[in-house]
């Protein structure tokens, strides 16, 4: 079976690029997914590379995960501090999983500081603009 690492961006992350450059810098999600791609085809793993504004369906590709991925990097973006449900279909995927985001949260406003995914997380990576993406999939491939 080939390994795949699944990563998961959550709402409005299909606006990077346009939304906030200040905060998330000019590279689109095409950027980000190009960056994972190159870094998966240079570790010789597969990618799933997905984006969604919707909760039940973020949740289910978590729980699709299960039987797929080797290992989930998530940037659970607008859900990160208010989404049981995610947190909760993350418990249930027994392989590692990394939490990303593009700026750091805790120089943020304080609502965005606490985080329920991770909770569910191996580990989190945060602040590193889009290139925390490749270090997350480099530490997935070897941990999965």
């Amino acid at each position: 079976m080939t390994r795949t690492l699944l990563v998961i961006n959550g709402p409005n992350l299909d606006m990077l690029g346009t939304r906030q450059p200040e905060i998330y810098g000019h590279a689109t999600l095409a950027d980000v997914e190009r960056l994972c791609r190159e870094t998966c085809d240079e570790l010789g793993v597969e990618l799933d590379f997905r984006q969604s504004d919707s909760e039940a369906e973020i949740m289910g590709w978590i729980k699709a995960a299960r039987r797929t991925a080797a290992g989930l990097l998530i940037n659970p973006a607008g859900f990160t501090s208010t989404s049981v449900a995610i947190l909760d279909a993350l418990l249930i995927f027994e392989g590692p999983i990394i939490e990303v985001h593009i700026s750091a949260l805790f120089r943020r406003d304080a609502f965005r500081h606490p985080s329920l995914v991770s909770k569910a997380a191996t580990a989190k990576i945060e602040g590193f603009g889009i290139e925390g993406y490749g270090f997350a999939l480099r530490k997935l491939a070897a941990l999965g």
